[in-house]
């Protein structure tokens, strides 16, 4: 189940939790924002298709997985999970170009099951690789680590 939350909180992203932004920030930039409010509400919701279509078709992350996977993945994790809150801080968002981007962030996640203990917490950094597709940003690619491990 580990490997299946961190999948999860790869792709969830959103409700941003931010804290002294000193600069206005720029268009692409606030796109991002957004995109991230998107998919933390989706995963809150469990909208597993609507995360999916925020994953480019090439996606392709370090250790193995395909956007295919991926959608497995979810589909299995929220069948087996019953109510999902999350909680994250952006750390950082770079844009190159006004059409490629890198977020990094820390998704908090606890959620409710039917198992032995009923209730599971994991707190992760994640690093994403973003990119404009048209008029909509797609994450190519994933890092993730739990806080305090290194990005893998």
């Amino acid at each position: 189940m580990n490997g299946l939350t961190r999948t999860l909180c790869t792709l969830t992203l959103g409700a941003l939790v931010l804290t002294g932004c000193s600069e206005p920030a720029s268009a692409p930039e606030e796109e991002l924002r957004a995109w991230v409010a998107a998919g933390m509400e989706a995963a809150k919701e469990k909208e597993r298709r609507r995360l999916v279509g925020m994953i480019s078709p090439s996606y392709a992350d370090a250790r193995g997985n395909e956007r295919g996977d991926i959608e497995n993945l979810l589909r299995v994790y929220f069948l087996r999970i019953n109510n999902i809150q999350l909680l994250s801080t952006i750390e950082e968002i770079t844009v190159y170009d006004d059409t490629a981007a890198k977020i990094l962030m820390t998704i908090g996640m606890a959620g409710t099951h039917d198992g032995v203990l009923g209730f599971s917490a994991d707190a992760y950094r994640f690093e994403f690789e973003l990119e404009k597709e048209s008029e909509d940003w797609q994450l190519l690619a994933a890092r993730w680590g739990e806080v305090g491990d290194e990005l893998q």
